[in-house]
């Protein structure tokens, strides 16, 4: 691998400003890179090649004239998820309906990556409307993880979990409403920041954001490095906004109150998940914060709180919006999917028949909004402006393709934290006994975006971040994209 495929985006950077290596070799090492991995990933779905090569020619000549106004990112490849509009990429989410829609302007983070001075190389691919923890759809297919063909990559910004994860690209951009930048960089290994409720702008995604949403949905970055997710949040949060209290580097970690939760109190947490976050709290404890193994009983209910808080936002409904306006026959379209003739997904399907059940007892979804609120108000307290919490980003290793449909509600360990606003970054911490990514959520108190990345800093150094996958046996596989 070309060791342009292992820094982050900040070191390139610093790279081409010093004009060791130009703008246009770095975004065509990633070029190849993703021309010899994505037949077996399907992970970038549209590329654009072309215009990047020319932007980062530009980029180039940018630097030649001396110009001393370069931006963070100056000639740095990256990769968009495809539900963000970027000028003339698909912006489909996946929903076959939508096949053709095209973008005709950039989504405001995606312009602010750009006007970042980062050069996008494609988009990639996601779950159907985002709204599942599997990136698979009838427009594009089936994402594969890089470390185990067989198995998810999470969803609903798998696509860009991949695809960083096997060196196509530095850092992408992700949105999360349930754990869909989590997810992924947990499945794949690597570096996922879920920014505070209502830091940054989520305008310009399909589906568009309805405004009672807009403190649960987040878009954040997925990383390689994790040096690269303090600037890109600064970036994604915009000038007008304070993203981060205080640089992560200058956190002093033996002042931090650490707390440990093993589980939810429900499901059964894969043991090396727990060895492994029990060796993380120890590297803090050994840097002189306090820990403290920890229980939050509220976190049972996670299944229940964050449907009746997105069930009170009073959003249109999941069978509307598979319907572009009208909306499906849930059952109906079962029937279509069993003889194969469904353009929708299973889940999709799934979540569209069952997105009513919250209504047959309005009393109990009431209780739950109460109890979340009550729980966010535990946080706060618990928490306060030093403490972080380490908990298991998903109760299991990345699982085969179709079994997390039938594997219950793992995806609660993330969601969770979307109906609380809080800040959290998925950190990975190496590989299981059978070459599997291992990874824990860094959460911290709403605001305290900076805590979790210093973490995620620390980690990174202790346990050495994202492993690089055995990409050798990907190349030249067959498989999707486009």
């Amino acid at each position: 691998m070309s060791p342009l495929l292992t820094l982050s985006g900040t070191a390139i950077a610093a790279l081409i400003r010093r004009r060791e290596v130009s703008s246009r070799e770095a975004v065509d090492a990633h070029i190849t890179q993703i021309e010899d991995v994505n037949p077996a990933l399907n992970a970038v779905v549209r590329r654009r090649f072309v215009a990047a090569r020319a932007e980062a020619d530009a980029a180039d000549r940018a630097l030649r004239s001396g110009s001393d106004r370069l931006p963070a990112f100056h000639g740095v490849p990256c990769t968009i998820k495809e539900c963000f509009a970027l000028t003339g990429m698909p912006n489909t989410a996946g929903l076959v309906a939508s096949r053709g829609d095209v973008a005709d302007h950039d989504a405001v983070t995606v312009a602010r990556l750009r006007a970042a001075g980062a050069i996008p190389l494609g988009v990639t691919n996601v779950s159907e409307l985002c709204m599942w923890m599997e990136s698979n759809n009838r427009v594009y297919g089936r994402t594969n993880n890089p470390y185990d063909l067989r198995r998810t990559v999470g969803g609903s910004s798998g696509g860009e979990g991949a695809i960083i994860a096997a060196g196509g690209s530095p850092f992408g951009l992700g949105s999360d409403i349930g754990g869909s930048i989590r997810m992924p960089a947990f499945f794949n290994g690597i570096f996922g920041h879920k920014p505070s409720g209502g830091l940054v702008d989520n305008s310009g995604q399909v589906p568009t954001p309805v405004p009672g949403l807009s403190t649960y949905l987040t878009t954040g970055p997925l990383a390689r490095r994790a040096e690269d997710l303090a600037p890109l949040l600064t970036v994604l949060a915009g000038p007008d906004a304070q993203a981060l209290r205080e640089p992560p580097e200058r956190v002093d970690l033996s002042r931090l109150r650490v707390f440990t939760v093993e589980s939810d109190g429900r499901s059964t947490v894969d043991p090396e998940l727990v060895a492994a976050q029990s060796n993380a709290a120890r590297l803090l404890e050994a840097r002189g914060a306090k820990v403290e193994a920890a229980r939050v009983e509220g976190f049972r209910d996670a299944l229940g709180i964050w449907s009746a808080q997105l069930d009170a936002a009073n959003g249109p409904s999941f069978a509307s919006l598979l319907g572009r306006g009208t909306p499906i026959h849930a059952g109906r379209e079962l029937l279509r999917w069993v003889t194969g003739d469904s353009p929708h997904t299973l889940p999709a399907l799934g979540l569209a028949l069952f997105e009513k059940l919250p209504q047959l007892a309005p009393r109990r979804g009431r209780a739950f909004v109460e109890q979340g609120h009550a729980l966010r108000r535990e946080m706060a307290e618990l928490l306060g402006d030093d403490g972080v919490l380490l908990y298991p980003s998903h109760p299991r290793l990345a699982p085969l393709h179709g079994h997390p449909i039938l594997s219950g509600f793992g995806w609660v360990y993330t969601a969770l934290f979307n109906a609380l606003e809080l800040p959290v970054t998925q950190v990975p911490l190496g590989l299981s006994a059978h070459g599997l990514p291992l990874g824990v959520q860094v959460v911290a108190g709403h605001g305290n975006d900076h805590l979790t990345i210093a973490v995620a800093l620390a980690f990174e150094r202790d346990l050495g971040g994202w492993v690089p996958p055995e990409l050798a046996r990907l190349s030249g596989s067959p498989g999707g994209g486009r």
